[in-house]
């Protein structure tokens, strides 16, 4: 291959009802292809009942984007990671397979340069595997998008909000702030993520055990863990409309219950890469570090807001109690 081939990304949007986001997102994405010559998109439709994977396809033929963007249908809401392995498998069954791989969102807007300035960087550092760009508002105001690891400790000091606590153990907080220059990081959102094809054929497909949340931090911990770096690349931008896609976590809204699949999700990431008594201590430990917090803030009348029912969902679906699907082998995406 040549510099040019070597530099060609394949974009994976999976996408979940929202015809217009994921349309307006292929709108963004064209003017900036003439930066990666050769790259395309796949949508990966996860069978939305609402019609949109046909309006999807309209656009790309009324546009005239059958050129790079090729639409494909699930069989099924098959999630995150299940929807992004269906784009890495068409990948990586291509005679001559791009050089890079980028999870993108359908709410998200790239901005000028993105592309182009999240490839240069991996392209020019071998033991770079991974790279997430800075998400931001639609009025620029830059968004959390670099983490470490979930672990016992932030966790708890999560739901503790104690600020002393919080500047003794900073090491070991999620949140690394809004960086304004790279910074190797442990992992970033995966609404933006660029990833070396060798990464993807080294550590294989993504784990369909998660329906949805920390399917991407598990993936670029397994990467970590064959030995490549993650880097926050902040120069490299898109708009992120957070929660539009998953109705979640939306922005200026009241925190809406959490759906059962984040508890599962969380709970599969915590016994896989640090074992079912470590998951279940960690489960104890928030058991009673949330209502402590509630508390302490209810006290200070600094009311912090949580998703309803969140200590009673948590314990229900606690690696104290439960074992799957949290702990059964993984899905593998190759058959």
């Amino acid at each position: 291959m040549n510099a040019s081939e070597d530099r060609r990304i394949v974009i994976s949007i999976v996408a979940y009802k929202g015809a217009d986001l994921t349309i307006d997102c292929l709108r963004s994405i064209e003017p900036e292809l003439a930066s990666v010559p050769g790259s395309r998109v796949i949508v990966v439709d996860n069978a939305s009942p609402d019609g949109a994977a046909d309006r999807v396809a309209q656009a790309i033929a009324d546009h005239g984007w059958g050129a790079w963007a090729t639409l494909l249908r699930a069989p099924g809401n098959l999630g995150f990671a299940a929807g992004n392995n269906i784009a890495i498998r068409a990948m990586l069954a291509d005679a001559q397979p791009a050089g890079y791989l980028l999870l993108l969102n359908p709410d998200t807007l790239v901005r000028p340069g993105a592309l182009r300035t999240l490839v240069d960087f991996v392209a020019a550092r071998p033991e770079v595997g991974m790279a997430g760009g800075r998400s931001e508002d639609p009025d620029a105001r830059p968004q959390v998008c670099c983490f470490r690891f979930p672990n016992a400790i932030n966790e708890v000091l999560g739901h503790l909000g104690i600020g002393l606590l919080d500047r003794l153990f900073a090491r070991h907080l999620t949140r690394l702030g809004i960086p304004e220059q790279p910074l190797q990081v442990d992992w970033v959102s995966g609404a933006f993520v660029l990833f070396r094809r060798a990464v993807v054929e080294q550590i294989g497909p993504m784990d369909e055990g998660y329906f949805l949340y920390f399917e991407e931090t598990d993936y670029l911990k397994r990467a970590q863990q064959a030995g490549w770096e993650c880097w926050h690349v902040p120069a490299a931008r898109v708009v992120h409309l957070v929660g539009q896609t998953s109705g979640v976590t939306v922005r200026n809204q009241a925190p809406r219950r959490l759906p059962a699949y984040w508890f599962e999700s969380r709970r599969r990431y915590f016994v896989r890469h640090h074992g079912r008594l470590y998951a279940a201590l960690t489960d104890l430990l928030v058991i009673v570090g949330f209502p402590l917090g509630r508390l302490r803030h209810w006290l200070a009348r600094k009311a912090r807001p949580t998703p309803p029912h969140f200590l009673g969902d948590l314990i229900r679906h606690s690696a104290l109690f439960r074992r799957e699907p949290a702990e059964r082998p993984l899905r593998r995406a190759e058959a």
